[in-house]
């Protein structure tokens, strides 16, 4: 049991849209997914939607079997597509609190949204390269948000 909202009560109250640890989780879950698709292949695993896959026309359940089937993108664009709504709705609700409140998540934000787009640019077809966010540019994003 919780004794206190995530983000601190005033986030809490403001989240009309939904809680920011909801809309702002589910994005950053929804990245994860993408993210590790091979990693958690090679485990055995397959995090994307049934719903995605069905919709993009894959059938297979396995997951070595749906990571070389060419519909992937299409599959894994339904679920960025929805990544980017979550964000917009914690963007939506963070812009209502106190800027120092919502410190911490809007840097989690920042974060997942490089990585999102980085993947978006590599693509989700075979081969996948791993994506990684340069030092340089978390120091750059700490800094940004901690000062803001």
């Amino acid at each position: 049991m919780r004794s206190r909202p995530p983000f601190g009560q005033s986030v809490w109250i403001a989240g009309g849209l939904g809680s920011l640890a909801d809309q702002l989780g589910r994005a950053l879950q929804l990245t994860n997914i993408l993210r590790d698709l091979d990693e958690d292949a090679e485990l055995g695993r397959l995090y994307l939607p049934a719903e995605a896959l069905r919709e993009a026309g894959i059938s297979s359940t396995d997951p070595t079997t749906v990571l070389a089937e060419p519909r992937i993108e299409w599959a894994c664009h339904a679920i960025v597509d929805r990544a980017r709504a979550h964000f917009t709705n914690a963007d939506d609700i963070m812009a209502r609190c106190p800027p120092r409140a919502v410190r911490a998540p809007r840097l989690m934000g920042a974060v997942y949204k490089a990585i999102l787009a980085r993947l978006v640019a590599r693509g989700f077809g075979s081969p996948r390269a791993p994506v990684r966010i340069p030092k340089a540019l978390l120091v750059w994003m700490l800094l940004r948000h901690a000062i803001a």
